[in-house]
């Protein structure tokens, strides 16, 4: 081996002294991460430093110096009158440029199971700016289904967006239902106290419920999949037509859809 060869393999090692590990993990890099996800997690009025340090166990010169960092890459932003620090532009951007099939490829054995186990249609949907969106789906073979690839739908009428919106902070939940409650058939939920009460219920059992509320046939239940800090980044729902998904199915398939989502949530972690 030439002296330059070893010379390179030795700049590319994991070096303690940089803040490494012989496993090949930076540590400085990680209290990065951790940082950069909990000011994510404080969302909307973001949090002050010694407060993100606290939540990631670390100590405050440290954050402050990584948060510095992090300020001037764009990737947070400090407000000069509440000191809070929110996610900047620069992390909107290359999420717009991101995909999802990691997070399709970890998520995908675990809807086909749950297909395979209820006999009915398994979605996964994430959380964007405006609302959801579902990214994937898996659908018995012998079943005839809608598809929901891609779609959009109104939050306070199916289950997928109730469940999105009993996991985040009211004032968050309710700037996401601006205008009024439409009625898609006779049991949209369009009265807004009515719709509070029922997700404070879809919280106390841990998934949402649909009995036809945006199509009359479609029957289901959805389970939010929850980031570190609680916060809900997409839904996995199961569901089909009335006569096969009625409502006295809700309370085995309901747990079922929230074992999923915390599988999902587990296997996101790496992505």
């Amino acid at each position: 081996m030439s002296k330059a060869e070893r010379t390179a393999d030795t700049n590319d090692a994991p070096l303690a002294a940089e803040g490494g590990t012989t496993s090949g993990k930076v540590q400085s890099l990680e209290r990065a991460i951790t940082l950069l996800q909990a000011t994510a997690d404080s969302a909307p009025d973001g949090d002050t430093a010694s407060n993100l340090a606290a939540r990631c166990n670390l100590n405050r010169a440290t954050a402050w110096r990584l948060l510095s960092t992090l300020e001037q890459s764009g990737l947070v932003e400090r407000s000069a009158v509440t000191n809070r620090y929110t996610i900047g532009f620069a992390v909107a951007r290359m999420a717009s440029a991101a995909g999802f099939d990691g997070l399709i490829r970890r998520a995908h054995g675990t809807l086909s199971r749950v297909s395979e186990q209820t006999g009915e249609t398994a979605n996964l949907a994430v959380v964007q700016q405006l609302g959801l969106t579902y990214i994937d789906e898996v659908t018995p073979p012998v079943v005839l289904s809608a598809k929901w690839l891609g779609r959009q739908v109104p939050l306070h009428a199916t289950s997928t967006g109730k469940a999105l919106l009993a996991w985040l902070p009211a004032e968050e939940a309710d700037a996401l239902l601006t205008g009024p409650l439409d009625a898609f058939t006779d049991t949209t939920v369009t009265d807004r106290a009515r719709l509070r009460a029922d997700l404070e219920r879809t919280r106390e059992r841990g998934y949402s419920v649909c009995a036809g509320e945006m199509e009359r046939n479609l029957y289901g239940v959805s389970a939010p999949v929850l980031g570190s800090r609680g916060r809900p980044f997409a839904v996995v729902s199961i569901w089909g037509p009335q006569d096969r998904v009625p409502e006295s199915r809700f309370a085995t398939l309901g747990p079922l859809a929230r074992a999923a989502a915390d599988e999902v949530a587990q296997a996101a972690q790496a992505f």
